[in-house]
């Protein structure tokens, strides 16, 4: 993967119950890191016809691994179009170099 196609900066969050000032708990996201990555929204093509068992994933998102970090399904990307919410996690070809994540997107809910 060259650094031309991952153009996509992505917060790796995730989200925790933090106490605001007066001592009220509220949901709080915790940037963990800022990678580069790839981002492909989905489509038609026969890479995401063999991913039917994701069918709610939105996106796909690939980004070298990150030493300090483990990448798990509890987490949330955040990008320039949205937050989505992992829901697969796998190491590209078992190296131990790129990470390729499923993530469906995130729409706020009116009230």
């Amino acid at each position: 993967m060259s650094f031309g196609k991952m153009n996509t900066l992505v917060d790796i969050v995730k989200t925790a119950p933090v106490k605001d000032a007066e001592g009220f708990s509220v949901s709080g996201d915790t940037v963990l890191a800022t990678v580069r990555a790839y981002r492909e929204e989905k489509h038609g093509n026969e890479s995401w016809a063999n991913r039917v068992a994701f069918s709610t994933a939105s996106a796909l998102f690939r980004f070298r691994k990150h030493p300090a970090l483990s990448v798990a399904t509890d987490m949330i990307l955040v990008c320039d179009t949205g937050r989505y919410r992992t829901l697969s996690v796998e190491n590209v070809r078992g190296r131990g170099l790129y990470i390729e994540a499923l993530a469906e997107k995130l729409e706020p809910t009116v009230r």
